[in-house]
């Protein structure tokens, strides 16, 4: 999953934030392995008592039950925990598209974006390639940064599809 999995604002943390709210783990178990949930379990009821002595020791305590529901849901993905992220960090234009998606359950204006997106890479990779196609066959040089470009966007594209194809 995207770092965006680790943000402030992102849905983890929002589950987790919820969980405590409605103080029901459920909200946050399905971000963990079962084999973390006695973890997250334990994290949990510790943070429900802290909160309970002063303001700022819920929001330390809520912190660390954040970054703890993130650092087990990476362990779920094998992947480093590096802490969480700020809200508000800017993700790139993807994520407010595809969160839109999600929420309004049409695909239409993410797949318009993805495919124009697309287009323009492509289009510019081979609108490169081709301007250093006519090179001068005594200009080594040229020769050799037509095939580097011809050999990327080859390349490129090629790989393109195999992610696309494993899904």
């Amino acid at each position: 999953m995207s770092p965006y999995i680790d943000s402030m604002d992102g849905p983890l943390v929002k589950a987790a934030e919820n969980a405590l709210d409605m103080e029901n783990i459920k909200y946050i178990l399905p971000y963990v392995s079962l084999k973390d949930e006695n973890e997250l379990k334990d994290a949990f009821e510790k943070t429900l008592s802290v909160r309970e002595l002063s303001g700022v020791a819920a929001e330390l305590a809520d912190y660390w039950f954040f970054e703890t529901a993130v650092r087990l849901h990476h362990k779920l993905e094998d992947k480093p925990y590096d802490g969480l992220k700020s809200a508000g960090t800017d993700w790139g234009p993807i994520v407010p598209k595809i969160e839109q998606a999600i929420k309004t359950e049409n695909l239409d204006e993410l797949l318009n974006f993805l495919l124009n997106f697309i287009k323009e890479d492509m289009e510019g990779r081979f609108a490169d390639m081709l301007s250093k196609k006519d090179y001068d066959e005594d200009d080594i040089e040229d020769a050799r940064d037509y095939l580097q470009a011809r050999e990327e966007f080859i390349s490129y594209t090629r790989k393109f599809y195999e992610n696309v194809e494993k899904g």
